[in-house]
């Protein structure tokens, strides 16, 4: 029964009469709640039925106006005695001021004594045939008041021959700074608040035994009256008015002073995070020395512990680090954090270059296996698309799919990181998270170094106050979901799925000369991946790269540009396959959005960076698009015409332009990292791809000069512009049935004659390229290029229908980049890579037993 959102105590709840006296430390329900509030505060203490309930509660989130004081800079300061206090006076008001809360406390002790005087009959008719209330709501209803009994019991014995046996030396903010470090009791309680309400009301309307229980025992207390109504504020039920009165009658010199302090300030910070209910706007706690602690940066991160991967919440306070676990909650339930570790800032210092030699292993999920992961989840986003559009669609299934589709991207987002971000504590403890890109390392590590200019002390949290923070971390975080698709509205963009042409121009702004180059990455499934990188500029303050990459986008929402400065000292490089270490000279990101990139037209840009700016130009071309074949009407040149029309005319069994880019491949470009994957100069493949289209003699000499990851994109351009796919589309059906065969023997036979099937132009070129690639994975240590990686990239490449086909399949969503048919491309790929050596000559001699109709 409440009255404009002011609840009652507990035991009022239970037993049906307010309390007359202030606990101290015995907190109602302290969620209470001023929004909305109108009328006479005095008028809102009468309920319905026309008892007294709790007054109004001022807006002050944490303090009695008493304690409202401000300083210079507008923070609020601890009350301290007036100039001149006499030690004699000031002792003897002390003791009155104790002697009045003895009072209280022994009153408390005593309710709480008969509020747990059924609680043992009760526990012992649990057990029997006929139970008046059963085990579990019985530890509901009295949670923890039994922990809280003993707790002031032990108090009040402890605090009492003092009072008694007064004189100037007597001593006993010692007990107080015990009794607020014993807070985290009462936080317990009030979370468990609104549960035991709730049941102790059900139990009474249900139970007649329980009912008759409750109204029997009547809490006893002094007179009743409307003077002598509880009165208390929130900072009532906490001992912020009596430490307010306390502090001022102890001097400055007293040994109490510091003790009683302290106290104060770990129960202001207690009240503070229980108020945030109320006042939302709470965005810090108090500090040791008084200052407030405020959040600065906060995120999902991966942190190796223990030799696994674990998700972490860290937050980034003023003062110190803070490592933090989700910890898992009943459905309804808030959710809630666990701190693991925390690290003052002052004590906080960075991995250096010279220690990296003893750095742990990385364990990594092969990429194979990382890949699949990402084939399943856009194989479930095309399911979940398919339910919705049905009309007879069950929210049952895509309930179904999105928690299927949950543990799948939470999985990815666990293994994808490996850039290591290590922190240290000067005591000796280190820590490592994994970060999926060189700007997310960059801006933690900033942001610390930025707090650290500050004068920062080492500070140590008592494990009440490391309870407090750790529960405000729920409030106070700016970063509220795990960054993964599921936990997206279904309003929200879906992102981009294609290709983006970007234009690296130049940039300006640079101080001295230094040899400058810039990296681009886009977001996919929930982190950041390096698309492209252009070359180094030698000795300049104002590179001029002007150079075209084309990005493949999975959903992508946001283009990062970092730009570097190369380090060509030898001694500090591969120190850590994964440690960047050149110098990163600023960074910036710009959202894509789709109305303005997806026009036909160029979209120039400038990023800003630590005063630095680096001009681009971007357009955007959808996945439908971009992967169009297009029947060719031309028959000169080597693009765009047929395969067995250029080996006719070249008198050769496999294109001049495919054997020259693996050559050269095989070459100098076999141990590139991400060859095949890593965008390529788009201006250097559109010379090489005139030069092989004019057939001119120079071409050798161009590839010779050639950045190597043009050479790798003109071939992949070149299978992409075939006008029909290299596996040809007449055996496209028979290829999608023969790798969803279940019995290896019936799949080998199958594939086996469907290779036999291609005409020999295309088999003959299929099978060179086959052992290159092989080749390429055999480097993938150095390279990180596995089968499985070699064959997303080159599976839609060389399977992918033409035109004509492509209708047929009814493709339409963009989002069905890695659908069924998609991922069926790469399996057959990967399926002849991860086969035994096939030889033309054996595979023509072998015969069949079934049909050899395809």
């Amino acid at each position: 029964k409440t009255v404009k959102n002011r609840k009652r105590l507990y035991i009022k709840y239970m037993f049906g009469k307010p309390l007359s006296y202030t606990p101290l430390f015995f907190p109602p329900d302290l969620n209470y709640n001023t929004d909305g509030y109108e009328g006479d505060p005095a008028e809102d203490r009468k309920s319905q039925d026309g008892s007294e309930t709790m007054p109004f509660i001022d807006e002050s989130p944490t303090m009695s106006p008493h304690l409202c004081a401000r300083g210079q800079d507008g923070e609020a300061v601890s009350p301290t005695p007036p100039e001149g206090l006499l030690s004699g006076k000031g002792l003897e008001m002390k003791k009155l001021v104790l002697s009045g809360f003895l009072a209280s406390e022994e009153i408390y002790i005593n309710q709480l004594e008969a509020l747990l005087l059924p609680m043992k009959p009760l526990k012992a008719t649990a057990t029997t045939s006929k139970p008046v209330l059963t085990m579990e709501q019985i530890e509901t209803i009295f949670f923890m008041i039994q922990d809280i009994f003993v707790i002031h019991k032990e108090f009040y014995d402890a605090i009492s021959p003092n009072i008694q046996q007064w004189d100037e030396k007597v001593t006993v903010g010692h007990l107080f700074q015990k009794l607020a470090s014993q807070l985290g009791v009462y936080k317990a309680f009030v979370d468990n608040y609104k549960v035991a309400v709730e049941t102790a009301e059900k139990c009474s309307l249900a139970n007649s035994q329980f009912q008759k229980i409750s109204e029997n025992l009547k809490v006893k207390g002094p007179k009743e009256s409307k003077d002598c109504t509880t009165t208390a504020t929130m900072e009532g039920m906490l001992p912020v008015l009596f430490f307010q009165d306390l502090l001022k009658h102890t001097p400055k010199d007293h040994p109490d002073f510091p003790l009683l302090q302290d106290a104060l300030r770990i129960s202001q910070n207690f009240l503070s995070s229980i108020n945030e209910e109320i006042d939302p706007r709470r965005t810090a706690v108090t500090t040791p020395k008084g200052e407030v602690r405020q959040l600065v940066k906060d995120g999902f991160l991966v942190e190796m512990s223990e030799g696994t991967r674990k998700l972490r919440h860290a937050f980034l306070f003023t003062d110190l680090l803070l490592c933090a676990k989700m910890k898992k909650t009943a459905v309804g339930r808030h959710q809630q954090y666990e701190c693991k570790w925390y690290i003052p800032l002052a004590d906080l210092s960075f991995q250096t270059l010279d220690d990296s030699d003893s750095l742990p292993h990385i364990q990594t999920l092969p990429e194979h296996e990382i890949e699949e992961m990402k084939i399943k989840i856009s194989s479930i986003k095309s399911e979940i698309q398919k339910e919705k559009k049905a009309q007879k669609s069950q929210s049952r299934n895509v309930d179904r799919l999105r928690k299927k589709m949950n543990e799948q991207e939470s999985c990815l987002l666990l293994n994808s990181p490996t850039i290591p971000f290590r922190i240290h504590n000067k005591h000796g403890k280190s820590y490592l998270f994994l970060l999926s890109s060189d700007y997310e390392r960059s801006e933690w590590r900033e942001s610390i170094q930025k707090l650290q200019k500050k004068d920062l002390q080492a500070c140590v949290l008592s494990s009440v106050e490391l309870q407090v923070l750790t529960g405000s971390c729920f409030k106070l975080r700016t970063v509220h979901n795990i960054p993964v698709t599921s936990n997206k509205d279904d309003e929200e963009s879906p992102g981009l799925y294609g290709f983006l042409h970007v234009i690296v121009h130049k940039a300006t702004g640079f101080k001295e000369s230094a040899n400058l180059y810039c990296t681009l990455e886009v977001d996919s499934f929930g982190y950041f991946v390096s698309k492209a990188i252009t070359r180094v500029f030698r000795d300049t303050t104002e590179p001029q790269w002007n150079e075209e990459f084309e990005i493949e986008l999975e959903g992508s929402q946001c283009l990062r540009i970092l730009c570097y400065e190369k380090c060509y000292d030898k001694s500090k490089l591969n120190k850590d396959d994964n440690e960047i270490v050149d110098k990163i000279m600023g960074k910036g990101q710009v959202q894509l959005d789709p109305q303005t990139v997806q026009s036909k037209n160029w979209h120039m840009d400038v990023i800003e960076m630590n005063g630095i700016k680096v001009e681009f130009s971007m357009k955007f071309t959808s996945r439908d698009l971009s992967l169009k074949r297009t029947p060719s009407k031309k028959q000169s040149g080597v693009f765009g015409v047929k395969i067995s029309v250029v080996t006719k005319r070249e008198r050769s069994k496999v294109p001049y332009i495919v054997r020259q880019c693996i050559e050269e491949v095989e070459k100098r470009g076999i141990d590139e990292v991400g060859i095949y994957r890593i965008s390529g100069v788009a201006t250097d493949i559109q010379a090489l791809k005139a030069a092989f289209d004019a057939n001119t003699k120079d071409i050798l000499m161009m590839l010779s000069d050639m950045d190597i990851n043009a050479i790798a994109g003109t071939l992949k351009l070149y299978f992409r512009e075939l006008p029909e796919p290299l596996l040809t589309d007449r055996l496209y059906p028979a290829f999608m049935e023969g790798i969803a065969l279940s019995d290896p023997a019936a799949k080998e036979n199958c594939m086996m004659h469907l290779l036999r099937s291609l005409p020999d132009p295309n088999l003959i070129t299929f099978l060179i390229l086959l052992e290159h690639l092989k080749r390429v994975a055999e480097k993938e240590p150095v390279n990180k290029m596995s089968l499985h990686n070699l064959a997303t990239v080159f599976g839609p490449t060389l399977l992918r229908p033409s035109e004509s086909e492509i209708s047929k399949a009814h493709i339409t969503l963009a989002s069905d980049i890695w659908s069924h048919d998609v991922m069926a491309q790469v399996q057959v790929l990967l399926y002849y890579l991860q086969h035994p050596p096939i030889s033309f000559a054996e595979l023509k001699k072998n015969t069949l037993y079934f049909s050899t109709d395809v």
